[in-house]
């Protein structure tokens, strides 16, 4: 099961960080992502670190403001939103691949095969 928070409304050019924790039975994952879901629009990856090296990658329009980093001990991931935009606006979901979904890419959504409930974050002006 994986839980996330740490959403809520900011101004144009704020910061919010998201977390998100795996509990339950023990977690086999390579990597966790965080994606995002605005009104109308199809799913979209954000960013992804990968355990094996603590690799981050990050799609193309928040790199350079958002974080993610995690701590694989703990099964937790956060992500750190600096500098957010209006197009920031969207539920935000944390996600955990396992060792069936393991072959598919990290920015692919069939990656992952566990979801946490999503986070509301709104960017205002």
């Amino acid at each position: 099961q994986l839980q996330a928070s740490g959403g809520g409304s900011v101004q144009i050019g704020g910061s919010l960080r998201l977390s998100c924790a795996a509990s339950g039975r023990p977690f086999s994952m390579y990597a966790m992502g965080w994606f995002r879901q605005a009104p109308g629009k199809e799913r979209q990856f954000v960013a992804a670190i990968f355990w094996n090296g603590a690799n981050t990658y990050y799609a193309d329009s928040v790199k350079g403001r958002f974080t993610i980093s995690g701590n694989k001990a703990r099964n937790t991931v956060h992500l750190q939103m600096d500098n957010l935009k209006p197009d920031d606006t969207a539920i935000y979901y944390c996600a955990a691949d396992s060792p069936s979904t393991r072959g598919n890419p990290l920015r692919d959504h069939l990656r992952y095969d566990r979801w946490g409930q999503g986070t509301l974050v709104t960017v205002s002006s």
